[in-house]
């Protein structure tokens, strides 16, 4: 069989028959009586051999070991090839992503393509400073693809890096709460704090009701962040789950600010100064949060320390009333700390 009618047969060029020659990969039977090549069906086996093997990303240069060694052995190198397969399906992957991003963010014209993927090249790089610049390269009038930044800020380690990136998410006028909500769900305990931190700082709307439901989210770090913001926001379902950070000891000083901004609502001062004098005197264990309490299930002292220093920036006639009670109470510390508050109240 001549070498057109093999190329045909076995879907291989003419050209590409003779490069195989050349590398003694396949060597026709013989030559006709013109010089043509001649090819017997033992060479085209051999050349459909070859063919299966390149599709299999097999280089030419082992190929012929792979026909002629007897002792070959494949196996390690099918593990060669899994792995080069595995990192170019991770780089392509990697690309339509990038490629995706850059659509979402409907760029107007090859400036906003370039300036998008200078974004996207400084969001992935190992220095912390250029991940930084790229995040606070980020401009109202550029296209930003969300998803990138959230990614990256669900993914950020270094913490000044980590609040540019927040920033810019803020920033950005795109709403990112549903892709947060997911980082929420993690099971990694940082992404999960890194989800509520970034959903804190974003604008009222989906994110404050995004808050709300973590209120109730098995991770207390993620309850404790939550109810921060709400109360920032003003929502007074936060107000248990601060109680229960003063008590816990964990950002109690932010939690005692957060129930002073939410006591400027006279109906709200009260039920602040109910629940935080509750604290004081109970003897149940849990939280009024659903979180686990001390470990002998009552309120330690320096809990009631805290608690009566949470009441000086409550207004109202209860908490004032409440701190004059302290100011008898049999826990010294305790009635020090409500005899000095009260003195700053009268001052006032």
């Amino acid at each position: 069989m001549l070498i057109g009618e093999v190329g045909r047969r076995a879907g291989v060029s003419a050209r590409m028959l003779r490069h195989y020659e050349s590398l003694g990969l396949v060597r026709p039977t013989g030559r006709t009586g013109s010089g043509y090549r001649e090819y017997s069906g033992e060479d085209i086996r051999r050349i459909f051999h070859i063919e299966s093997l390149r599709a299999l990303g097999l280089p030419l240069r082992d190929i012929g070991r792979a026909l002629d060694d007897p002792g070959f052995a494949p196996g390690e190198l099918v593990d060669v090839l899994i792995r080069r397969t595995r990192d170019r399906i991770a780089a392509e992957t990697e690309l339509l992503t990038r490629l995706r991003r850059i659509g979402a963010a409907e760029p107007a014209d090859w400036e906003d393509v370039l300036q998008v993927v200078a974004l996207l090249q400084g969001l992935g790089s190992k220095s912390p400073g250029e991940r930084q610049r790229a995040a606070l390269s980020v401009v109202e009038d550029v296209p930003v693809p969300v998803e990138a930044l959230v990614e990256a800020v669900l993914s950020e380690s270094d913490p000044i890096v980590a609040g540019a990136l927040r920033w810019a998410l803020a920033r950005s006028g795109e709403d990112g709460s549903a892709l947060l909500a997911e980082g929420l769900g993690s099971p990694a305990a940082e992404v999960r704090k890194r989800a509520v931190l970034s959903l804190a700082e974003l604008p009222d709307g989906e994110a404050t009701e995004l808050l709300r439901e973590a209120l109730t989210h098995p991770d207390p770090v993620v309850r404790g962040y939550a109810a921060l913001a709400l109360g920032a926001r003003g929502v007074a379902d936060a107000v248990p789950t601060l109680i229960g950070l003063i008590v816990e000891g964990r950002n109690d000083t932010d939690a005692a600010d957060a129930l002073s901004t939410l006591a400027s609502d006279p109906a709200l001062a009260d039920r602040i100064t109910t629940g935080l004098v509750a604290r004081l005197t109970d003897g149940t264990p849990g939280l009024t949060d659903g979180t686990p309490g001390l470990a002998d299930g009552t309120t330690g002292q320096p809990a009631r320390r805290r608690l009566t220093q949470a009441l000086a920036d409550i207004p109202g006639d209860a908490a004032t009333r409440a701190l004059a009670d302290l100011a008898h109470d049999e826990d010294r510390a305790v009635a020090l700390t409500a005899t000095y508050v009260l003195t700053l109240r009268d001052a006032r």
